[in-house]
């Protein structure tokens, strides 16, 4: 599709003047990058009323789209949300700054030094939809990378993204940093998303952020290096030596916290084993919860109400209250089915054994794999990153929460005295 010449011109003098902010800001010093982001924690702090209006605006708007509730979820900015934005940013202050810093020096028998700088990727262009805490999450972790990025937040965020934009903007300028370094679409027209993918020519780097068809898309339409995950199938193995009490709870958890967000369990395996104790009192707490319970034939006799399991259940990320379930005779029919069925997001083993905690972390191929904890843990301010900007299931160039190291590169640098290279 052809895109249109405004908003392709628009675009174009956004990428430009991302770029020649990339260029000041890799260089800014650390002093000058935390007060940015003091700057816009204070500003928001002190802007509540008028981020919580925007926001309120926006959910009007996607009640009477009738925005699913899982979107509307991550929408909503109440007084805990802020907080957390406000406590995010001042997670990402206190964090070292990796720029320039350089690791592995050795010396090399010609007499050089050889080691490895820390250095930003240039410019990032960020894609989402919904949450409007990622725009705060995505801004403090490139200001504090050296990074300068270009904010495309979803239509249904519009009016909450430009509030926040503006405590952004205040705290650059507060840092005399070039306004450029955070730029966030002014428009909600979707041709935007397809101009901002042709600019390979200026940014260096796309993060989506959002459903599987939003993921698609961008990988489809742009030569950019991606950063991506496609899916959140996640799962919670319960084995057959394992504290029950201390199981339900980390299984409860990991479905019940939130549905609506990419870390949420949405199948549950079960070692035959404990199947009895594990089930029957899980289908209780589901069943207050209103969780829709989808089982294989052994678990529906201990949670007779719920609905027979279908296959394509098995690759499904619900993003709401439903849960498949189904009963294992061993830890290596776990490993299996994660393994096939999984997005290589986050798993959880719930065991007792030493051995099968061990085998189950080596052998599970996902981003991040746990023990005995809530996979909604799979986060980067639980991670203590401060934020992240995504989480990415892909294995080049990061891998599970994408913080600080995530969005910086390493380059050589050589140190000598005058050194001449001899065959």
């Amino acid at each position: 599709m052809e895109i249109d010449q405004d908003i392709k011109f628009y675009v174009d003098a956004v990428a430009l003047d991302a770029s020649k902010a990339s260029s000041v800001i890799s260089i800014a010093s650390s002093e000058q990058k935390s007060l940015c982001l003091k700057s816009i924690a204070e500003d928001i702090d002190q802007s509540r009323g008028l981020i919580r209006e925007a926001n309120a605006l926006d959910l009007d708007n996607a009640r009477q789209g009738e925005l699913e509730s899982a979107l509307l979820e991550r929408l909503s900015l109440d007084e805990s949300s802020i907080d957390k934005i406000v406590e995010g940013l001042y997670q990402v202050d206190l964090l070292g700054d990796p720029i320039g810093e350089i690791s592995g020096l050795n010396y090399q028998d010609s007499g050089i030094q050889v080691g490895r700088m820390r250095v930003p990727l240039g410019v990032i262009a960020m894609i989402y939809e919904s949450r409007p805490n990622v725009t705060i999450d995505a801004a403090s972790l490139a200001i504090k990378t050296g990074n300068a990025v270009i904010l495309r937040g979803g239509s249904e965020s519009f009016f909450s993204n430009k509030q926040l934009a503006i405590s952004i903007k205040n705290g650059l300028i507060k840092a005399k940093l070039p306004e450029a370094c955070v730029q966030l679409i002014n428009t909600t027209d979707r041709q935007a998303v397809g101009a901002l993918l042709q600019k390979d020519d200026l940014i260096d780097v796309v993060i989506p952020r959002g459903g599987k068809g939003l993921i698609e898309r961008v990988c489809n339409e742009t030569k950019i290096s991606v950063i991506k995950h496609l899916d959140g199938i996640c799962h919670v193995y319960v084995d057959k030596e394992v504290d029950v009490d201390m199981a339900i709870s980390v299984t409860f958890n990991s479905k019940s916290e939130k549905y609506g967000v990419c870390n949420a369990m949405e199948t549950l395996l079960v070692h035959r084993d404990v199947a009895q104790p594990v089930l029957s009192e899980l289908s209780s707490l589901f069943a207050e919860k209103g969780v829709e319970l989808r089982c294989c034939p052994e678990a529906r006799i201990i949670c007779p109400s719920s609905k027979p399991v279908e296959d394509v259940d098995w690759s499904t990320e619900y993003l709401g209250p439903v849960l498949s379930i189904k009963v294992l005779d061993s830890l290596d029919e776990a490993i299996d089915h994660i393994n096939n069925y999984g997005s290589h997001h986050t798993d959880v083993i719930c065991t007792s054994s030493y051995e099968s905690s061990r085998k189950f972390i080596r052998s599970v191929d996902s981003a991040s794999v746990m023990v005995n904890s809530s996979s909604q843990f799979a986060d980067g301010f639980e991670y203590g990153l401060g934020a992240e900007i995504g989480i990415s299931t892909d294995k080049l160039h990061a891998r599970g929460p994408v913080g600080l190291e995530g969005l910086t590169s390493e380059k050589y640098v050589v140190f000598g005295n005058g050194e001449v290279r001899r065959r």
